[in-house]
């Protein structure tokens, strides 16, 4: 796995990892809620958090660690292969 594979899962788990708080805290959905529902809330919750957290990183650089980590993942476009 690539350091850029690793900075990527360490940003999404923390995403995670603030839905699963937030459950903790009391958050629910009511119990007729459809799992599409409670995904799209999950979603939201993990975007919202990190475009957040990108703008505050963006104004102050040290606080990428809110992201997990302070470097920002670099994707590379794949090597076109001619026949």
């Amino acid at each position: 796995m690539t350091h850029d594979s690793l900075i990527s899962l360490i940003r999404t788990a923390v995403g995670a990892l603030l839905a699963w708080l937030a459950s903790q805290a009391g958050v629910v959905l009511d119990a007729d809620s459809s799992t599409a529902l409670t995904a799209g809330v999950v979603a939201l919750a993990m975007a919202g958090s990190h475009a957040l957290a990108r703008v505050a990183e963006a104004r102050w650089p040290w606080l990428g660690v809110l992201l997990g980590t302070p470097d920002e993942p670099t994707y590379m476009q794949p090597a076109v292969r001619q026949l």
